[in-house]
């Protein structure tokens, strides 16, 4: 049975935090702000409740081959000793010139994540890309903890929505969880929210968002904008 959750507004009036010199309108609107804050935290436990709960999904069965650091393997070397499996599609087809900027600054703070995240469950970032260009581009970025392996007969991206769906050669982001359970391997849930499901004015987005850099920027006055998108380099920008 649910645990009886204290209400929102009681938490909030818990909180005794107040900053020098703000004004009593300014606390007043924080501690609306608070109340709402906790109301967020405790919607998105419940969906990852809801997530958690799904149904067996659809049993993987295709041909899938890659090619990481190490050599060849196939859809369950992917897993190496966990049980699930979270695969990035990273936007780096072997007809770009430069991968796509939003990935390549997701992946560069999941970089500092990865050996974190392997604890618990196997990670792989996907891409159509060789895995020479993969590795090169990672020396160039710095990034060290990242398993990245090319999709060799690129059937992995094609069956889960990694390639454009009008057929074309384009690359899509996408975002997997796979699960090992009792011999079988099974899609676990997969990030549906795009283009169709945006709201008015934004941009396609998953809820929680995936990247750390719109967490940081949305709780500034700024905002994450509409028109600033990350840039692979920034050329006058102190390193």
């Amino acid at each position: 049975m649910p645990a009886t959750l204290i209400p929102a507004a009681e938490l909030a009036k818990r909180n005794t935090m107040a900053f020098p010199n703000e004004s009593a309108e300014y606390r007043a609107a924080r501690r609306a702000l608070l109340v709402e804050e906790i109301e967020l935290r405790r919607h998105i436990e419940r969906v990852a409740e809801q997530r958690r709960a799904l149904p067996p999904g659809g049993q993987v069965i295709g041909d899938y081959r890659f090619e990481g650091k190490d050599g060849a393997v196939d859809f369950t070397g992917l897993f190496g000793d966990k049980q699930t499996l979270v695969i990035y599609s990273y936007m780096f087809g072997p007809q770009r010139e430069r991968p796509c900027p939003m990935c390549t600054s997701l992946l560069g703070a999941w970089n500092g994540e990865a050996r974190d995240v392997g604890q618990r469950v196997a990670l792989a970032v996907v891409a159509r890309s060789s895995i020479e260009r993969l590795l090169d581009f990672a020396r160039e970025r710095g990034w060290r903890d990242l398993p990245l392996y090319s999709d060799i007969n690129q059937n992995y991206s094609r069956d889960y929505f990694a390639i454009d769906e009008d057929g074309g050669d384009g690359d899509q982001a996408a975002f997997n969880v796979f699960t090992r359970r009792d011999g079988s391997i099974r899609h676990f849930w997969s990030g549906e929210m795009g283009f169709e499901s945006a709201d008015p004015g934004q941009d396609p987005r998953g809820a929680p968002d995936l990247m750390p850099l719109w967490t940081i920027l949305d709780a500034t006055p700024e905002g994450r904008g509409t028109d600033w998108y990350p840039k692979l380099d920034y050329p006058n920008a102190p390193r």
